[in-house]
């Protein structure tokens, strides 16, 4: 299923609704979405992105990609929450082709949930929130750290697993567009790494059981760990769940 909304500039911007859920209630559709870098919009993109209503955008870039690639336009009534979630930075495209897609990055995803635990759990608490309106959250290629935030958020909803793996797994649909970008950036090179843009569906296999097997679930991670209320567990459920029945 295809389910990036078109945009010229950005190449990775979906909507999550749609998926069963807790007590098989969907998620709701135009509530939620994930996004590439919002930095890229302009033109007729910009007048797409004010057209869904959105009301809030979280960014979860580093502070140094926001100065070199910008934020999202400021917009009336459009709140933006800066909350970078990972600490160690790397190089995805200078590693070497010895490096295994799966293993490698979900062990970075490992780092990213114990690392930004505050930062995470405050994402979850601004989605959660009330007044929020229809949430957009991002990073640059809206894969790793956007695809983190998404399967905490989906997984609270009662989402399966095998949907939150698609889910995921949807960026490989964008990727030749995100290699696009990446060369346009680097004139004349290509990414050493086999493995850049590319969302194979093991990473987030490996990074869920990992989680489950550290903490006993995602959902004791994020209550347990992260700290985030049960409180803010039932508001993520009535804010972008569909009415029972």
């Amino acid at each position: 299923m295809n389910r990036h909304m078109e945009f010229e500039r950005l190449h990775n911007f979906r909507d999550v609704g749609g998926y069963p859920a807790v007590g098989g209630r969907p998620v709701r559709r135009g509530r939620l979405y994930r996004s590439d870098s919002l930095g890229k919009l302009r033109g007729e993109d910009w007048d797409r992105f004010l057209a869904l209503g959105i009301g809030t955008v979280i960014d979860l870039r580093y502070d140094w990609e926001i100065a070199a690639k910008g934020r999202v336009p400021e917009a009336p009534g459009l709140r933006y929450h800066h909350l970078g979630i990972e600490h160690r930075p790397y190089d995805q495209a200078a590693l070497g082709p010895e490096v295994e897609t799966g293993r490698f990055l979900a062990d970075r995803y490992a780092e990213v949930a114990h690392d930004g635990a505050v930062e995470l759990r405050r994402a979850l608490e601004v989605i959660a929130a009330e007044d929020s309106g229809p949430v957009v959250f991002h990073c640059a290629s809206g894969k790793d750290r956007t695809g983190l935030l998404a399967a905490l958020v989906l997984s609270l909803l009662g989402v399966a697993e095998d949907d939150i793996v698609a889910d995921f797994a949807l960026t490989e649909l964008a990727t030749e567009r995100l290699l696009a970008d990446w060369r346009a950036d680097h004139p004349g090179q290509g990414p050493v790494w086999p493995g850049y843009g590319r969302a194979p569906a093991d990473i987030m296999r490996f990074f869920l059981a990992d989680l489950a097997a550290a903490h006993g679930s995602v959902h004791a991670y994020a209550t347990e760990f992260l700290g985030v209320g049960e409180d803010v567990v039932e508001a993520l459920r009535g804010h972008l769940l569909e009415p029972a029945g």
